[in-house]
């Protein structure tokens, strides 16, 4: 049988916050979740736009527990007022779906000076999480999932000589960047969760083939690209919806069977059901993954110490 938001067990009572919530897989992840009752934090850079899909939602869920908040992965300072008043408000939040990015964009920076795809794929959802860890490791049944793609297979893990790429950019070199960090944060999660003694875990997920706003932004800010132009059109006409492609990140948040540092992904790669697959050697490097760390801190100034932040919710 195929795992369908049917299998996702109850969520009264539980809090999840859903970046990119907006549209496409955020903003399905967040229907299928607050269809199960759970209260969703909204986290989106465009609050109209956010508003205008909560109101949406709630045309069809009347009782919804939802919640937006301004959320601007590629500013720091953003990250920071937005998770403030997410753990202000939600003193134990159980579920964070790292969602949010973008794909094989021109060369530019974030407000921070960071490579805008490492910087919005991977270092604000490292800031938005370390954050949010506190609350996170206050539940009784936390998880973390960190959503990868295939382009992670064409990536190389993080330079810590050179991370925003200076000099070495290429649209799908960076994205493939983004895409493995995401993974290797999310491995290396898992282990300090495990390491501290934490009852959070964290998982990964790939949505596949899945036709939502990613091709389509991609392919409009890089008016030349063909690569691009051709992923549009392609997942246009072979996608699978964005519902489809959400069910990979709902199986590792919410499948009681899920366990920390798995990976689900569709059955057939990039398209079909949701199902648990194994993770390469290559991508367990576990220098790689502690490397990605302390990058990740330096380059942002913050200090992610999760045995500390355990002990802390234990005081």
């Amino acid at each position: 049988m195929s795992w369908t938001t049917a299998d996702i067990p109850a969520q009264t009572g539980r809090v999840a916050v859903v970046t990119g919530a907006n549209g496409g897989l955020g903003l399905e992840v967040t229907r299928a979740l607050a269809a199960k009752g759970a209260h969703v934090v909204m986290a989106a850079r465009n609050p109209d736009k956010a508003n205008r899909a909560r109101d949406q939602l709630l045309i069809t869920q009347p009782d919804a527990a939802l919640e937006v908040v301004e959320l601007d992965l590629a500013d720091l300072a953003s990250v920071h007022t937005a998770a403030a008043a997410i753990a202000a408000a939600h003193p134990v939040i159980d579920l964070l779906v790292n969602n949010a990015g973008v794909m094989a964009i021109p060369e530019r920076q974030t407000a921070d000076g960071f490579e805008m795809q490492f910087g919005t794929n991977h270092l604000g959802h490292f800031v938005l999480t370390a954050n949010l860890c506190l609350s996170l490791v206050r539940s009784s049944s936390a998880r973390v999932v960190s959503v990868t793609s295939t382009g992670r297979h064409f990536g190389r893990s993080v330079d810590p000589s050179n991370p925003q790429m200076h000099g070495r950019y290429d649209p799908w070199r960076a994205y493939g960047q983004s895409k493995l960090a995401n993974l290797h944060f999310a491995l290396e999660l898992d282990r300090r969760f495990r390491r501290a003694g934490a009852r959070a875990r964290s998982l990964v997920a790939h949505p596949g083939f899945a036709n939502t706003d990613l091709q389509a932004n991609s392919a409009r800010e890089t008016p030349g690209g063909a690569s691009q132009r051709f992923f549009d059109v392609a997942v246009r006409k072979f996608g699978m919806s964005p519902a489809g492609g959400a069910l990979p990140l709902l199986r590792a948040a919410t499948d009681p069977g899920a366990q920390g540092g798995e990976l689900y992904t569709p059955r057939w790669v990039n398209n079909g059901p949701p199902v648990r697959r194994p993770i390469t050697r290559r991508s367990r490097n576990l220098e790689a993954m502690q490397t990605l760390w302390d990058v990740s801190e330096d380059e942002t100034g913050t200090t992610f110490d999760v045995a500390a932040v355990v002990t802390a919710a234990q005081s």
